[in-house]
């Protein structure tokens, strides 16, 4: 089965996964991907200075393959008040 590994970003910090998981195919992988980025980012992004949390997924040779960006934005409206 190939091996793939998931390398975090977030805001400025950057994680690379040294040992990977093995997949049966990309697509699971990739599933996996998402599943990991939209975990990290609820547990994350409210809390954090950080608006976006990526996964990177690099195949046995190295290559980046698939990337997933979860990113969250908040724009406070000032209300308009009503005469």
């Amino acid at each position: 089965m190939p091996r793939y590994y998931f390398d975090l970003r977030d805001g400025e910090t950057f994680a690379p996964d040294k040992d990977g998981q093995e997949f049966a195919d990309l697509d699971s992988a990739e599933y996996e991907a998402a599943c990991t980025a939209a975990q990290i980012g609820r547990e994350r992004l409210p809390a954090s200075d950080a608006r976006e949390i990526t996964i990177e997924v690099r195949d046995e040779h190295g290559q980046r393959v698939v990337t997933v960006t979860v990113s969250m934005t908040i724009t406070r409206v000032k209300p308009v008040r009503v005469a």
